[in-house]
C-alpha cells in the first residue's frame, strides 16, 4: 500500500491533489493495527465504522464539499472518553461490558471536524498510574523496546502514536499521563490549561486536576486538534469562558522572538535525575543561550511538597469520584450473595477494581476522615495555593519555564512495581503544571544511550497555548 503519513498538513494536501484518500489512510492503520496488536495499545478497533466514515469523507470531498478541518483524520482516544454507543471501560473490570450513553465533548468536536475515530486505547486503570500496567487488559509494551513500559496513564494513546497506529491520539493528563508516555515513547504531548478543553464524558479521576490532552508526532499536529477541541463548553461548569485563541499556521516562530526562560533550581539539583538527561538538559540551555534567548534559574522552595500535596488531593478526589461504581449503577455485579448492602458492596468493588485503584481509594479516604483532614487534605490544599502564586509570580518575569518531563527514561517492565512512593516520585517534574493549572508541552528531542527517547517540557501561564505552541515549534524546530 502506497500510504504514508508525515503531517495533518500534508495529508490534506494529498487528499486534495488526489494522491491519496481516507479509506486509503484507514486502510492503511488498520493494517498497521493488525500488525501490531502484540503491543496491547488498542482496548477496541472500529474497523467496519472506521471504513464506512472514510468512504463517506471521500465521497463528499469528490462531490466538492470543502475540506474539513481535521477532515480523514485518523485519531484514537483513551479508554477514558465516552463516545456515544461505543465501550468504555477506563481499563477496567468493574466498567465490563458498559457503552456510552453520550459523547464527550472532546471527542463530538474531533466529530463535527471531519476525524475518523479507530478505536479506543489502553490506559492504566482510572488513569491511575505512571506505566500502563495497571490495566484489566494487562501492560502495554513500549514499541521502541518491548521489554520496556510506555509511561502511563495515557500509555496506550502514546504507543498508537509511537507505532503509526493514527495521525494522533486524545489522551488525559491529571499529572502528567500525556506528558509523560510521550516521553517515554518519542512523542509530542499536550496538557492544556485546566478548563481549556472541556472535561464532559470524560470519566473523573481527581475533577480538579483532570484534562483532556493531545498526543501527536509534531507540534503542529498537536496545534491542529487543539484548534478544534479547545473551547468553551455549557455541559462542562469548569471550562474556561471565552473562545479559545486558535493556534496560527506556522513554519517556525517566523517573527523571531526573543523568549525570556525560568528553569527551577531544584529540578537539576540531587540525584533524582539521569545524567544523560542533565547533560542534554543544560546543553538545550547552552543552546538557547547562544541564540540569544535569556535563561535564568530561578528558586522555587516548594519542590519537595509538589508530589505529596499532589498525591494527597488527588487520592482524596478519586475516593470520592469512584464511590459511584459499586456494581449497581455500572458494570458486572461480582455477587449477589451478601448478608447487607455494605457486604455487598465491598464484594463488588474488591473484584471489579484493581490494586493501584484500591490503594488510591484507601489513601484518599484516610486523608479526608475527620481525624487526619486538617493534617493532611488542608495542608495540601494550602500547598496547591502557594504553588500557583509562585508560579504566577515567576510568568510575571518569564515567558516560560523549561524542565525535564521525567526523571529517567522508559524503565524495564514490572521495575518499580514493588515500591509505589518511588513510583510516585517519579512523576516530581508532570505533576507541577496540573497543581499550578497551567499549560504544558512535552517535546522528544533527544536519544539515550539505552536507546530510549526523551526530551524536554515547556510550561506556560495560565491560558498562553498560543505562546506555548509557539515557543516549542521554535524548539522541536531548533533540535532538528
Amino acid at each position: 500500500m502506497g500510504f504514508t503519513f508525515s503531517s495533518i498538513r500534508q495529508y490534506h494536501t494529498d487528499l486534495q491533489a488526489g494522491a491519496c484518500t481516507s479509506t486509503d489512510a484507514v486502510l492503511f492503520y488498520l493494517e498497521k493495527i493488525r500488525q501490531s496488536a502484540h503491543l496491547n495499545a488498542m482496548v477496541m478497533v472500529f474497523e467496519e465504522e472506521a471504513i464506512a466514515r472514510a468512504a463517506a469523507l471521500d465521497a463528499a470531498l469528490q462531490a466538492g464539499q470543502p475540506l474539513l478541518p481535521l477532515h480523514g483524520v485518523v485519531i484514537t482516544i483513551k479508554d477514558v472518553l465516552c463516545y456515544k454507543g461505543h465501550p468504555v471501560t477506563a481499563s477496567s473490570k468493574i466498567l465490563s461490558g458498559f457503552s456510552a450513553l453520550y459523547s464527550a465533548t472532546a471527542v463530538q468536536r474531533l466529530m463535527d471536524a471531519g476525524a475518523i475515530i479507530i478505536g479506543t486505547t489502553n490506559c492504566d486503570e482510572f488513569a491511575m498510574g505512571s506505566t500502563n500496567e495497571n490495566s484489566a487488559y494487562g501492560p502495554v509494551l513500549n514499541a521502541a523496546d518491548n521489554t520496556r513500559v510506555p509511561g502511563g496513564s495515557s500509555g496506550g494513546a502514546a504507543v498508537s502514536v509511537q507505532a503509526g497506529l493514527c495521525m494522533a491520539a486524545l489522551g488525559s493528563d491529571t499529572g502528567g499521563s500525556v506528558r509523560q508516555p510521550a516521553d517515554f515513547c518519542g512523542a509530542v504531548g499536550l496538557k492544556p490549561t485546566y478548563g481549556r478543553i472541556s472535561r464532559y464524558g470524560l470519566i473523573a479521576y481527581a475533577s480538579s486536576f483532570d484534562c483532556v490532552g493531545i498526543l501527536g508526532n509534531s507540534v503542529a499536529d498537536v496545534a491542529s486538534i487543539y484548534n478544534m477541541v479547545a473551547g468553551p463548553d455549557g455541559l462542562d461548569s469548569t471550562a474556561l469562558a471565552g473562545n479559545a485563541p486558535k493556534v496560527p499556521e506556522y513554519e517556525t516562530n517566523e517573527s523571531r522572538a526573543t523568549y525570556r526562560f525560568a528553569c527551577l533550581a531544584p529540578t537539576l539539583e540531587g540525584s533524582i535525575l539521569d545524567p544523560e538527561i542533565k547533560a542534554a538538559f543544560e546543553a538545550t540551555i547552552g543552546k538557547l543561550k547562544a541564540e540569544g534567548h535569556q535563561v535564568e534559574f530561578v528558586p522555587f522552595d516548594l519542590m519537595d511538597y509538589i508530589v505529596p500535596a499532589y498525591y494527597v488531593l488527588t487520592t482524596a478526589e478519586a475516593s470520592s469520584n469512584l464511590g459511584r461504581f459499586d456494581g449497581v449503577r455500572y458494570g458486572p455485579v461480582a455477587t449477589t450473595e451478601a448478608d447487607d448492602l455494605t457486604a455487598f458492596y465491598k464484594r463488588n468493588r474488591s473484584a471489579g477494581f484493581g490494586p493501584e485503584v484500591k490503594r488510591r481509594i484507601m489513601l484518599g479516604t484516610f486523608v479526608l476522615s475527620a481525624g487526619y483532614y486538617d493534617a493532611y487534605f488542608t495542608k495540601a490544599q494550602q500547598v496547591r495555593r502557594l504553588i500557583m502564586n509562585e508560579t504566577a509570580s515567576i510568568f510575571s518575569r518569564f515567558d516560560a519555564i523549561l524542565m525535564p518531563v521525567s526523571p529517567t527514561t522508559a524503565f524495564k517492565i514490572g521495575e518499580k512495581n514493588a515500591d509505589p512512593v518511588a513510583m510516585y516520585m517519579g512523576d516530581i517534574y508532570t505533576v507541577f503544571a496540573n497543581l499550578a493549572g497551567i499549560p504544558g508541552m512535552a517535546i522528544p528531542l533527544f536519544r539515550h544511550s539505552n536507546g530510549m527517547p526523551f526530551g524536554l517540557q515547556v510550561l506556560s501561564n495560565h491560558g498562553e497555548e498560543v505562546p506555548l505552541h509557539l515557543i516549542s515549534a521554535y524548539i522541536e524546530k531548533l533540535f532538528q
